[in-house]
């Protein structure tokens, strides 16, 4: 039977508004990635929710959670774990490390060595592991949520491009508005709400939701006018490298969950135009005195205004 990703979307976002407060598009947007098979590297000041938006979803998919705090001191295998020797059997077993679970939470993910980050490359990409030279498959679904704090470098290492284009969505969460923050105040008055929300998707779920995302019609014209977007974001005078092909990828498939959680069969021109950003300018690569992820962002909206926008009929 089919699923109705408007309805599926909903029952979402409802139950992380029970614990977050005016994310729902930061919401929507990491539901889609998740649908698309993708991760997420949400990026934004202390204090703004990025750990509680991921705890609040790992709740409310039916699925393992397992957390890891980066450090200077962690070890690449303290995130796929190792072979022990059991003296009572007198051989190796594997301790598992946190790697082996549904939704994974690499918090602070910028203050680990270069070395312990790329432990996780394998394991993003291949959803495997391998261990002294065997290899495991992780669970289904595998999706990282990553945090960074954007402001506090000291004793950090920023993320190389090489890991960067492996998650499929940089976010941020922003300040809250002022009606917003008190609403934040009003519902942690007596408790926090997400020691008692309940899941409300099961894997086998899930695991439906995205073979029906998979199956939303793509046609010719967005596809060229992905491939465009990527293509313009290659030629400007201060990138040094633009989009590849993975990001254009990525936009398609995350296109394609976005849509169907708008309850459609089909993908549209606006999808594009809200996933364009989250999806390609922490991909970019920009020159000396051109800026930050700001002026990625920038670039991409300004390439978003500037190229044709595809008219046909987008459902057949």
């Amino acid at each position: 039977m089919n699923m109705d990703g408007k309805i599926l979307g909903e029952r979402i976002l409802n139950n992380i508004g029970q614990v977050m407060v005016g994310k729902e598009q930061t919401a929507r947007l990491l539901f889609a990635a998740l649908l698309a098979g993708g991760h997420v590297l949400l990026e934004d000041l202390p204090g703004t929710g990025k750990t509680k938006l991921a705890k609040t979803l790992a709740r409310t998919v039916a699925g393992d959670f397992a957390r890891i705090q980066f450090t200077p001191d962690l070890l690449p295998s303290d995130i796929t774990g190792l072979n022990i020797l059991d003296r009572q059997k007198n051989e190796f077993v594997l301790r598992k490390g946190p790697v082996f679970t549904n939704i994974l939470l690499a918090d602070e993910i910028n203050r680990a060595t270069p070395r312990t980050q790329a432990g996780l490359l394998e394991c993003m990409e291949e959803r495997q592991v391998t261990i002294d030279g065997e290899t495991y498959c992780l669970g289904s679904p595998f999706f990282v949520i990553a945090t960074q704090n954007p402001v506090e470098t000291a004793g950090t290492f920023p993320l190389p491009e090489a890991q960067l284009d492996r998650f499929m969505m940089k976010l941020s969460m922003g300040l809250p508005s002022r009606e917003d923050e008190t609403f934040i105040l009003e519902r942690y008055m007596d408790k926090d709400p997400l020691s008692g929300l309940s899941s409300v998707l099961t894997l086998d779920e899930l695991a439906q939701a995205e073979k029906e995302a998979e199956k939303v019609f793509v046609h010719p014209c967005i596809r060229s006018y992905i491939v465009d977007i990527s293509a313009a974001t290659r030629t400007g005078e201060q990138v040094i490298m633009g989009a590849s092909p993975r990001g254009s990828l990525a936009l398609m498939r995350c296109a394609k969950a976005y849509a169907w959680l708008e309850g459609r069969s089909y993908v549209i021109p606006d999808d594009i135009k809200i996933l364009a950003v989250p999806v390609l300018a922490h991909r970019l690569v920009l020159g000396y005195g051109a800026g930050g992820s700001g002026s990625a962002k920038m670039l991409i909206q300004k390439l978003l205004d500037t190229l044709p926008v595809p008219t046909e009929d987008f459902a057949s």
